[in-house]
């Protein structure tokens, strides 16, 4: 019995599989599984859009914002306690 090299076996695999996996797209585009992709697609873009949602990037950036305020307001909190201080000597 003569054997099949082992690349040839190997692409009739790879045909098969392509061959599988074209027929597999084809019934999954007509079938309902499709529509309720595209209905719950549809309904969580919705639910997204209801909701007040920031990228990652904008969520760093406020936070860096939010840090340099908050050092601001320490600096500020401080010379206050300064000037009180030295208004209550000088009484």
């Amino acid at each position: 019995m003569l054997r099949a090299p082992q690349w040839e076996i190997a692409m009739a695999n790879a045909s098969l599989l392509e061959e599988i996996d074209r027929r597999m797209k084809e019934v999954l585009s007509q079938s309902p599984a499709r529509d309720m992709e595209k209905n719950l697609r549809a309904l969580l873009q919705s639910a997204f859009s209801r909701v007040d949602l920031v990228t990652r990037e904008e969520f760093d950036v406020q936070r860096e914002v939010l840090a340099r305020t908050r050092a601001k307001l320490e600096e500020l909190e401080s010379r206050v306690s300064e000037i009180e201080r030295a208004m209550t000597r000088d009484q």
